[in-house]
């Protein structure tokens, strides 16, 4: 039950960022260039919840995120599980206690979630390769992200190990003889 309800919350905030997205930082982008929350989203859920449920509500919300914005179907979806996928691995291997490594890990996954997807458009649709542009969407989208890890910081560790009590508490059950 207790499972249910972190999802259904996942949900929730899915489509809450997906509204922030699309409207509030339409307003605040620089040099045209909005934050990826999915990306930091995506982080998030891998960190705390693991890589099943990582994997699984990436795809889906990548998916879903093609489904209304995507030129194409499938790369969202992708990018984000192998984020998902990506959360777990440096969960086990990092600690989440610290803003800076925090800031570290939202670097890489942005910088993996956009180069993904820009190889994808190249060879998929033909787009050409102009890495100057590149860079500064790049670069942009990156120091977005980390000031919003940076402010956001306290609510995501909080929501993070609530998350965490539910998806990874090891129930361990005693004999006494």
């Amino acid at each position: 039950m207790k499972k249910t309800l972190a999802i259904i919350c996942l949900i929730v905030a899915f489509f809450i960022i997906y509204f922030l997205q699309a409207n509030f930082f339409s307003w605040f982008t620089i040099a045209k260039i909005k934050p990826s929350l999915f990306v930091i989203f995506a982080l998030f859920i891998g960190l705390f919840s693991g890589k099943k449920i990582g994997i699984t509500l990436g795809f889906v919300f990548g998916t879903y995120l093609d489904l209304l914005i995507g030129r194409t179907i499938g790369i969202s979806g992708i990018l984000l599980a192998i984020i998902g996928f990506l959360g777990d691995y440096l969960d086990k291997n990092f600690s989440k206690e610290s803003r800076i490594t925090m800031i570290l890990m939202v670097i890489g996954s942005t910088f993996l979630y956009e180069v993904g997807e820009y190889i994808y458009y190249i060879f998929r649709l033909g787009i050409q390769f102009e890495l100057y542009s590149f860079l500064k969407i790049l670069f942009v989208e990156t120091i977005y992200n980390s000031i919003i890890v940076i402010i956001l910081y306290p609510i995501i560790q909080k929501a993070g190990y609530a998350l965490e009590n539910t998806f990874k508490a090891k129930s361990i059950l005693t004999r006494y003889f």
